[in-house]
C-alpha cells in the first residue's frame, strides 16, 4: 500500500511537471523598455557620427552632408543586424536586463520576425518619408482640379436657380476643401504613433509599432524580490489620451463653427463671393511647403544677390564650408559662422553644434542674413 501511495505521488508530480509552465519571468515595464531604447539610440547616434566623420574624410564634406540620412540608416541597420538579426541582445537590452520574446509562443523570436522588425522599423519609415511628399502633391493637384470644377458647376447652378442643387454641391465642395486644407495632417502617421504610444504607456508592451506588427515583447530577466513593486507610466498614458481628446474636441468645434459661418455667409452673400473665397483657399493654402535649395531667395552665385549682400567679402568667403558652393540663403549661427540655410539646418538637426568651432548651435537660433 505504501508503494502504491508513493507511485501515485510520483505520477502526480510528473503530471504537474508537464502542465507547469517553464516561463516565470515577468513582463518588462515601460521604464525598462524606454531606458533600453534610449541607450540604443545613444549608441546608434554615436556610431552614425563616427561613420559620417570617416566618410567626410574619405569623400569630402559635401558628399557626407548629402548622404547623411542614408549613412544614419545604414548605421542603424548594421547595428541591429549585428545584434538582433543574429539572435543577440542589443547593448540597451543587456544594460536593462530585458530579453525579446514572441508574445504568442513565449519563445525567442524567429529569424523571420527579427528581420521583419528591422525592415519595418528602419527601411519602411524611410521609404514612406520619400513617397509621402509626392503622394501629397498628386492628391493636392487632383483635389484642386475637382474643387475648381465643382465651384464652376455650382456657380452656373446658382446663376440659373437660387435653390437648385445648392446644398448637395455645397457639402461636397466643403468636404473636399476640408481634405485639401488638412491634407498634411490627414496623411501623417503621427496620430497612429500617438495612439500606439498611449497604449504602450498603459500596457507596457510594443513601444514601436513594428514590434506590435510582429508580436515582439520584452521580459525582465533580473530577479525581483517579493516585496519589490514594478511601476509603469500609466499616468503618462492618461495625459496623452487627454491631449488627444482635447485636440479632437477643439478641432471638431472649429470645424463646426467654420461650417456654420460658411453656410450663413452663403445664404446672405452672392455666390461669386463664396467662390472667390474658395479659390483663395486653393491658391494660398495654410500649410506652405518649406523652401528647398533650388528656391533660395539669395543665391551668391548670381550677380544680383551678390550685390545685395555685398558686405560679404568676395572669393572663398562666399562659399559654404559644408557644401563647398556659393551661399544659398546665407545664415549665421550664434558663434558667427555663416552657412547655407539648408546646410546648417540639416546639420543641427543631426548634431546641435557648429561644424567649425563645435559651439552649441540650436535650430531656433540660426538667423538668415539679408541685404
Amino acid at each position: 500500500m505504501a508503494s502504491d501511495g508513493l507511485f501515485d505521488t510520483s505520477m502526480a508530480d510528473a503530471e504537474l511537471a508537464k502542465t507547469k509552465p517553464s516561463y516565470f519571468f515577468p513582463w518588462a515595464t515601460s521604464p525598462d523598455i524606454i531606458r533600453a531604447h534610449e541607450k540604443d539610440s545613444y549608441i546608434t547616434s554615436t556610431l552614425s557620427a563616427q561613420a559620417q566623420s570617416i566618410i567626410r574624410t574619405l569623400r569630402g564634406a559635401r558628399y557626407a552632408h548629402t548622404h547623411s540620412d542614408a549613412i544614419k540608416q545604414a548605421t542603424e541597420v548594421l547595428y541591429l543586424s549585428l545584434t538582433t538579426l543574429i539572435g543577440n541582445r542589443t547593448l540597451g537590452e543587456e544594460y536593462c536586463d530585458v530579453v525579446q520574446l514572441e508574445d504568442d509562443t513565449l519563445q525567442l523570436p524567429a529569424i523571420g520576425r527579427r528581420a521583419g522588425y528591422i525592415v519595418s522599423s528602419i527601411l519602411v519609415p524611410s521609404i514612406l518619408q520619400r513617397l509621402l511628399p509626392a503622394l501629397r502633391r498628386k492628391l493636392r493637384a487632383k483635389l484642386e482640379r475637382s474643387i475648381a470644377r465643382k465651384q464652376a458647376q455650382q456657380a452656373r447652378l446658382n446663376a440659373g436657380s437660387k435653390n437648385g442643387h445648392m446644398q448637395e454641391g455645397g457639402f461636397s465642395l466643403r468636404f473636399q476643401s476640408y481634405i485639401l486644407e488638412h491634407l498634411n495632417s490627414l496623411t501623417s502617421l503621427s496620430p497612429i504613433f500617438a495612439v500606439n504610444l498611449a497604449a504602450f504607456y498603459f500596457s507596457g508592451a510594443y513601444y514601436h509599432i513594428s514590434k506590435r506588427l510582429w508580436g515582439l515583447r520584452y521580459v525582465f530577466t533580473k530577479r525581483i524580490g517579493d516585496s519589490e513593486e514594478r511601476i509603469g507610466y500609466e499616468v503618462l498614458g492618461v495625459l496623452l489620451v487627454l491631449q488627444i481628446v482635447v485636440q479632437a474636441v477643439v478641432h471638431a468645434k472649429e470645424l463646426i463653427e467654420s461650417t456654420q459661418e460658411e453656410v450663413g455667409r452663403g445664404s446672405t452673400q452672392p455666390s461669386n463671393e463664396a467662390a472667390k473665397g474658395a479659390f483663395k483657399s486653393i491658391s494660398m493654402p495654410d500649410t506652405m511647403p518649406l523652401l528647398g535649395p533650388e528656391e533660395a531667395r539669395y543665391d551668391m552665385s548670381t550677380e544680383k544677390d551678390a550685390l545685395a549682400l555685398s558686405w560679404i567679402p568676395a572669393g572663398p568667403q562666399r562659399k559654404c564650408t559644408l557644401c563647398l558652393e556659393p551661399f544659398k540663403d546665407p545664415s549665421v549661427s550664434t558663434c558667427g559662422h555663416v552657412f547655407c540655410w539648408t546646410c546648417i539646418r540639416d546639420w543641427v538637426q543631426e548634431k546641435p553644434e557648429c561644424p567649425l568651432c563645435r559651439q552649441e548651435a540650436l535650430a531656433s537660433k540660426i538667423l538668415p542674413l539679408r541685404g
